[in-house]
């Protein structure tokens, strides 16, 4: 179905979420696999990172503070975001400004994490140079004997939630005559949808 402004909904999160529910649905590996792109002191950078879900209209995904991602976001607020579901043909980039989230939301949301990820958080120092692999593995296995029940949340590790200013969506089509709509937001919290040239 070509993607047209009469038949794209008004709220791009509803388009969002038929997307990326058909991507699930389609079997597109790791769906909720998006790149970051940051800016710091050390010029852009891109990474996956793993969508966590909405909260309020922000894209949520963790991290720890310590590491590139981390330090850029301290440098400069703004960040893009890309979902690319070749399987479906569609591509969602987002545009906005990232805050941290509180200390609680982070806390509530380790809680949920595998117990395995708990540690591996807790015991890495996430993009700093380790000597061997064994030394990561030691360090998960004392951290293990150490909280044989409860694994602490990271000083250094939480939550983070971009705020859309714009979300684009794009659509595959023959000849390369793609389909890409962009929804931009306004002052007042409704979205103003756009056509791109593809």
């Amino acid at each position: 179905m070509p993607l047209t402004e009469a038949e794209a909904p008004r709220d791009p999160y509803d388009l969002f979420n038929r997307w990326f529910r058909e991507a699930h649905e389609a079997g597109v590996p790791q769906p909720d696999a998006m790149t970051l792109a940051t800016a710091g002191d050390e010029g852009p950078s891109a990474r996956m990172v793993l969508f966590k879900g909405f909260r309020n209209g922000d894209f949520l995904f963790y991290s720890n503070y310590g590491s590139r991602k981390g330090t850029d976001l301290v440098h400069d607020h703004r960040a893009a975001l890309v979902f690319f579901w070749s399987v479906t043909h569609h591509q969602v980039r987002v545009y906005g400004v990232v805050r941290r989230l509180r200390r609680a939301e982070s806390v509530e949301y380790f809680r949920t994490r595998p117990r395995g990820a708990q540690l591996s958080a807790l015991a890495s120092r996430q993009s700093r140079t380790v000597r061997s692999r064994e030394v990561l593995e030691n360090r998960v296995l004392e951290l293990a004997a150490r909280y044989p029940d409860d694994v602490p949340l990271p000083k250094d590790w939480g939550g983070y939630a971009l705020r859309p200013r714009w979300i684009e969506f794009w659509e595959s089509r023959e000849d390369r005559l793609h389909d890409r709509l962009r929804y931009h937001v306004r002052t007042t919290g409704t979205w103003r949808v756009e056509r791109l040239a593809p």
